[in-house]
């Protein structure tokens, strides 16, 4: 059975924690940054987990990390 490729945007994206979750980035941190608050800049700096409707899928692209 051949190897499964990693799909290349969702490596960049996903990191898998040591108990299996996706851990992912924010969004709204590239531009207009003035008009949000510094408390939400600075929390959107900060990493989440990815919801988990969507655990199975990142795992299927992402299957060696």
């Amino acid at each position: 059975m051949p190897k499964i490729k990693t799909h290349t945007g969702a490596k960049k994206r996903f990191k898998i924690s040591k108990n299996g979750k996706p851990i992912r980035a924010h969004a709204n941190k590239s531009h207009i940054l003035t008009k949000k608050t510094t408390k939400r800049t600075r929390n959107l700096r900060k990493t989440s987990v990815a919801d988990k409707t969507n655990v199975k899928q990142i795992k299927k692209l992402v299957p060696y990390k």
